[in-house]
């Protein structure tokens, strides 16, 4: 498949990558292992388009492939229609907090809201459109009325889906907006769908501003952002979507919290929303965040400090690495294997030469021989991480690209030879590379 991968997405995959970021295009080229982890939330996806709900952690070391795995569910998620909303947590974004923290996560969710069409965010205005594009389409379908009586019932059927908000918390005033932005764009209004979309997007100040533009008399604020995403989910699904994926990372900013009255605030919420999930409270959406070991199990500052959250989450006696259980709220990430590098090296050796169009010359002996010297590295077989691994190899792929002359040997280094050919208590690794040898 990597030789089938468009310039313009190895482009992307090698900056990216090389930068240790997580590209948001052609995750499919380069995912290696995780078949597991992937195949538990493809589950939970499929019980949230059922009208289920899902909450899960997703828990793995810095570099592990943590905020990988989220985003490539992420775009699996757009592509099977649903509505994605993601945010990473910082010390400006918090669930909740006394500085609007709540609501400046809510905020950017909603800013960064997408769907397969528009899969960088930004989506909101075209959700509304398409949707009442959507029902006049099904009008003319079942309808020969034209004119004032074609509105008419256009709007029955607006009403119809806002009519199902109404039952639930602030349901009321998220279907009058809906209602308000129809009447703007059959009027043309520019300046109340705007209006409408900066209430939506919680960018109003106060509710006397909201009143005066709107005639609601109500925000979102930080008590009441996560109602929102609920109603939010409900509403997609009335306009045809499947459900909502809401993608949370760098929990860490939570652990980091200085005050312990605020972080308890902070792991509440998230326990309002775990309940809500478990108790069948909320429907058509789900929750994964992401987040390191420590934040999550540290008894004093991280999640696990606040009991009623420890309690639920702890697993069992019977799960080891070997054995999980992946129907479990906390999905541990192991570190990738050495065959399962292999595998990811050669994939970004394919496609850095489409590229650069070039024939790749690193023989596979070439490839075991650099991973062999990472592997070896002091500390590496408690603190190397994939991220570290691609770096390293695209810096190398580069390097040889821009000095064809050069040995994969001269590059690494005087002592990598010794260091590949087991001088350094390497038996173990050469062990896991017996398969690729020819």
């Amino acid at each position: 498949m990597a030789g089938q991968v468009p310039t313009r997405i190895a482009n992307i995959l090698i900056n990216a990558l090389k930068g240790g970021v997580v590209p948001r295009a052609g995750l499919e080229y380069i995912t290696v292992g995780r078949t597991q982890e992937i195949s538990a939330i493809l589950h939970d996806i499929e019980m949230i388009k059922e009208g289920g709900a899902s909450f899960r952690f997703i828990v793995g070391k810095y570099g592990s492939g943590k905020s990988f795995l989220l985003q490539t569910i992420r775009n699996y998620a757009t592509a099977k229609g649903f509505v994605v909303v993601d945010a990473d947590l910082s010390p400006e974004r918090r669930f909740a907090g006394t500085k609007g923290q709540g609501l400046a996560t809510y905020k950017e969710l909603i800013q960064n809201l997408s769907t397969k069409s528009k899969p960088d965010g930004g989506a909101l205005p075209l959700i509304l459109e398409k949707w009442i594009a959507g029902i006049q389409t099904t009008v003319k379908m079942q309808s020969s009325a034209e004119g004032e009586a074609f509105d008419a019932l256009v709007e029955k059927q607006i009403y119809s889906v806002a009519g199902s908000l109404e039952g639930m918390v602030n349901g009321f005033e998220f279907a009058r907006a809906v209602v308000l932005y129809w009447q703007a764009y059959k009027q043309d209004d520019s300046t109340t769908k705007s209006n409408v979309l900066r209430w939506f997007r919680g960018e109003y100040p106060t509710r006397k501003e909201a009143k005066e533009d709107l005639g609601i008399n109500f925000i979102v604020t930080d008590e009441t952002w996560y109602d929102f995403l609920k109603l939010f989910a409900a509403f997609l699904v009335g306009a045809g979507y499947k459900g909502m994926l809401v993608i949370i990372d760098e929990l860490v900013n939570l652990y980091k919290i200085p005050n312990s009255i605020t972080r308890a605030n902070n792991y509440e919420k998230i326990l309002t929303m775990y309940n809500d999930v478990l108790q069948g409270k909320a429907r058509h959406i789900g929750f994964l965040m992401g987040g390191t070991p420590q934040c999550i199990e540290d008894k004093y500052k991280g999640v696990f400090s606040y009991e009623a959250l420890r309690s639920r989450l702890a697993e069992g006696h019977f799960s080891t690495a070997d054995t999980r259980d992946l129907s479990a709220p906390i999905i541990r990430l192991q570190m990738l294997n050495q065959e399962e590098m292999y595998i990811l090296v050669e994939k970004l050796l394919n496609i850095h030469a489409r590229l650069y169009n070039y024939t790749p010359v690193l023989s596979q002996e070439d490839l075991v021989y650099f991973l062999t010297v990472e592997y070896n590295r002091v500390g590496a077989s408690t603190h190397i991480t994939p991220r570290e691994i691609i770096r390293d190899f695209i810096e190398l792929i580069n390097i040889l690209y821009q000095n064809p002359q050069k040995s994969v040997s001269e590059i690494l280094g005087d002592n990598s030879f010794e260091m590949a050919k087991g001088g350094i208590d390497n038996e173990e690794i050469q062990d896991e590379f017996q398969e690729f040898e020819i």
